[in-house]
């Protein structure tokens, strides 16, 4: 059973290198596991922190400008077409951890043909993995426009300030009924040393569901450009066991 996780928040919130913190856990805990990085964020940043500039993506394969990376079998269906384009733009980083890139996704109010057949396809591609990891545009809302999938666990990241907490309470308005059955909580991000009595208090009158907290990673902000950070890795392991996830942690 495919164990799928998505992290949400706004832009800029620190989501990639949580996701990137989420695989280096899974990778060292479960080696044997498969893993597809879902980058479902329109800044593409999860594949740039790989260093990787991915232009064929889901969005590519509606509006027919995907690039193929081969010939075109002939006499698919359409169903079949989309399918197989789906399983031309997966690219791997490594034996067991492939990344796919959604872009623009179309609106569950369109009766396209394609919007049930693109779902349908990222559901096989999803099934086919032990862990899915979605990096996320905003919220869960955004996600469901393209595939309706169920979620193990949501976490909102957000960070240590008034505005921003405000912000994760719309989020998990907007995110609730696609997290039905997972877990959904905040992790506060980019904390830094200083008072967080009122963040933490807005988040109990939210009925928000802390679920751990992440300190500022000065070497971020320097220059690096990978989005890893063994800092924030040491901290998610810190809460890790309060995840509605397999365990065994080392």
């Amino acid at each position: 059973m495919t164990i799928k996780i998505a992290i949400t928040g706004k832009s800029g919130s620190g989501k990639t290198t949580i996701v990137k913190a989420f695989l280096n856990i899974i990778q060292s805990n479960f080696p044997d596991k498969s893993i597809l990085l879902f980058d479902n964020d329109l800044t593409g940043e999860l594949g740039h922190s790989f260093g990787l500039d991915i232009r064929n993506t889901i969005y590519g394969i509606r509006s027919g400008k995907h690039e193929y990376k081969t010939g075109i079998p002939q006499g698919m269906t359409k169903h079949e077409y989309v399918e197989w384009a789906m399983e031309d733009i997966i690219v791997p980083l490594n034996d067991n951890v492939d990344i796919i890139v959604s872009w623009f996704a179309g609106s569950k109010d369109c009766r396209c043909p394609i919007t049930g057949q693109i779902n349908d396809a990222c559901q096989k591609v999803i099934e086919r993995y032990d862990y899915v990891i979605f990096d996320c545009e905003f919220d869960l809302k955004y996600l469901n426009q393209l595939v309706d999938t169920n979620i193990d666990l949501a976490l909102i990241v957000a960070n240590p300030t008034i505005e921003s907490v405000k912000l994760a309470k719309r989020i998990a308005e907007f995110s609730s009924k696609y997290a039905a059955g997972g877990q959904l909580g905040v992790v506060l991000n980019k904390v830094a040393e200083q008072e967080l009595d009122s963040v933490y208090n807005i988040l109990k009158e939210a009925d928000l569901d802390i679920l751990g907290s992440i300190p500022m990673d000065k070497n971020i902000f320097e220059g690096t450009k990978d989005w890893h950070s063994d800092l924030v890795i040491d901290a998610v392991k810190q809460f890790y066991y309060r995840l509605n996830l397999p365990q065994e942690i080392r």
